[in-house]
Formats: structure tokens, C-alpha cells, sequence
């Protein structure tokens, strides 16, 4: 049984199979199984901001298995987030195994097999977002998968209490508003990984500065392989061996981040006044002819279409 008040969709399953059926709508091809004949509980309350989407389970006992045959049925791949509210959870993906408990979370990529066990009564919040919306490269992000983010130390004292509360709160998160919440969130999230990588390989500390740069001036169309090297006192060609090392390139970076602020700025009513093309110059794309193509080959809509989704 499904409501839905103010596109906020709760939902709740009277029987196991009905439980796997709404699994596997609400997220990607899932298959659910569980042990015991103990009469199954399940709920969830489900928040889709455009491109994010938060839910809250809320179920007995079950595990969650993503295969390569299921990975096959899906042409989108996505980041999801797992935050253990109550009880525990066991993550497994890329041969890591994380045991989460309440106020722990953890990152895992659809596009890869991976489990996620509990092995009694639980709560959690599920977020499943684009794998754009994670500010690093996603090689750099797969290293983090199925590995415990601790919400009592570090960042996660600071990050955790914040994703609580939009569990708490999805009642109140909805339009402009909520989706600024949701990607301030993935925000913080980042910054959390971007410490968690540096920590591991010192070139990863200058990768981030780097990147940081980059991000503050998008906007200056010059901005270039050169210019960023100056910037940081390395050569152009050291600067091409760290971005070779995370698997991508500077050039290809720096335009993977302008089409990423270009979007959110098309999905946002605080820029609806603004034309396209102001918006695409915003962030360093002069020729709106070029910039119409290329986001239209990231994102599979014109510029014009994607910015029409924040209506539907």
C-alpha cells in the first residue's frame, strides 16, 4: 500500500514478495531475500528531488543482493549511500565488507554486484543519486566503497547528525528548497571522502587543492591546463600525471565540472529568469552552440528540455 502527500510517497508492504517488488521499483533491479518464516514487517517513506532520491526504511530482517545480470537490465549507474539509523547493517562490495551502526554510513556504486545484510530489525536512510554529484573522479570514489564512515569521530560527527535529520525530515524537504539540502548534503559527503582519500596517498592532497581551484573559477573561460599549473607551482606536464592517475584528464575535469554547476543552475527556480545561454557563460561556456551539444551528450536532454524537468 502506497500514499503519497506532497510527493512524498510512504509506503507499506503486507507481504515479503509485495516487500521485493517495491524494493526493486524504488531503487535499481534488486534481488531481496530473507531467512526464518518470522511474519515480515516493511515500510519506507521515499522523497524523489529530481535527481536525488532519500528514503527511509524502516523493515525486519532481509538482504539485498545486486548482481551482474540485474547490473545488465540498468543503462544508468548511480551512487547510493547507506545510513544505518537503528540496528546494524553489513555492506559488502569490491571484496570490502563494512559493518554499520547507527549514525555509520557507507557508499556503494549500482554498477557493481554488492550485498547489504541486516540481520534484525532496522532503520536506515537509502540516498541514491548520480554519480556526477560526487565532486571526485569515480575511480578515486571506488576505493571508498563498502568502507565505514564513523558517525562518532572525525567529520562524521559533524556530517552524520546532518543526515539524520533529513531523515527525520522528509516531510519538509520538497522543491528548490529540499533539493539545495539534498546536494549540500552530497557536498558534505564529498568533502568527507575527499579527506578519507587524502589521508592514504599524499598526491591526493595536492589533487584536492587543485580541484578546489578549479571549482572557484569555472567561470573564467581562459582557464586551462596552463593557467592551473602556474597556479600551484608544478608543470603542466606533472599536472597531466596526477589527473592520468585518477583516470581522467584536466581538460576533461574542468568541463565535467562546469556542465555539473550548468545543471544545477537549470534545475534551480532562484535562476529561471536567466536564459540558457547566461547561465552556460556563468560558468565559462561562451559559445551556447557548443554548450547545447556537449550537454546534450552528458545528460541526454538540450539544455532547454533538462531545465523543463524541473516542472515535471
Amino acid at each position: 500500500m502506497t500514499s503519497t502527500a506532497d510527493d512524498l510517497a510512504v509506503s507499506v508492504a503486507s507481504s515479503f514478495e509485495e516487500w521485493q517488488d517495491l524494493v526493486s521499483r524504488s531503487f535499481v533491479s534488486l534481488g531481496v531475500t530473507r531467512d526464518g518464516s518470522r511474519r515480515f514487517r516493511g515500510g519506507m517513506r521515499r522523497r524523489v528531488l529530481t535527481d536525488v532520491s532519500l528514503c527511509e526504511i524502516t523493515a525486519s530482517s532481509h538482504t539485498v543482493r545486486r548482481t551482474s545480470t540485474m547490473i545488465g537490465r540498468d543503462t544508468a549507474a548511480f551512487f547510493k549511500l547507506s545510513l544505518q539509523l537503528s540496528g546494524t547493517g553489513l555492506l559488502i562490495q569490491d571484496g570490502r565488507e563494512a559493518v554499520l551502526s547507527p549514525g555509520d554510513f557507507a557508499i556503494y556504486d549500482t554498477s557493481r554486484p554488492y550485498t547489504l545484510t541486516h540481520d534484525d530489525d532496522f532503520r536506515s536512510l537509502i540516498v541514491m543519486f548520480p554519480r556526477t554529484l560526487v565532486d571526485l573522479p569515480v575511480d578515486a570514489v571506488g576505493r571508498l566503497t563498502a568502507v565505514r564512515m564513523p558517525g562518532d569521530t572525525g567529520l562524521g560527527r559533524v556530517i552524520s547528525p546532518f543526515l539524520v535529520h533529513l531523515a527525520q525530515n522528509l516531510d519538509q524537504l520538497s522543491g528548490a528548497s529540499g533539493l539545495r539540502l539534498a546536494h549540500n548534503a552530497l557536498d558534505l559527503v564529498t568533502t568527507m571522502f575527499a579527506d578519507e582519500l587524502g589521508t592514504t596517498n599524499p598526491n591526493h592532497t595536492l589533487v584536492d587543492r587543485i580541484r578546489d581551484y578549479i571549482d572557484a573559477n569555472l567561470g573564467d573561460p581562459d582557464l586551462c591546463p596552463a593557467k592551473v599549473a602556474a597556479a600551484h607551482f608544478i608543470s603542466t606536464r606533472h599536472l597531466h600525471n596526477l589527473f592520468r592517475a585518477e583516470r581522467t584528464t584536466v581538460a576533461t575535469w574542468i568541463r565535467s565540472r562546469r556542465l555539473e554547476r550548468c545543471r544545477r543552475d537549470l534545475l534551480d527556480p532562484l535562476h529561471g529568469h536567466q536564459s540558457v545561454a547566461a547561465l552556460a557563460a556563468r560558468w565559462g561556456f561562451l559559445d551556447a552552440a557548443h554548450f547545447s551539444r556537449i550537454f546534450k551528450a552528458a545528460f541526454g536532454f538540450s539544455p532547454s528540455a533538462y531545465r523543463q524537468r524541473r516542472a515535471a
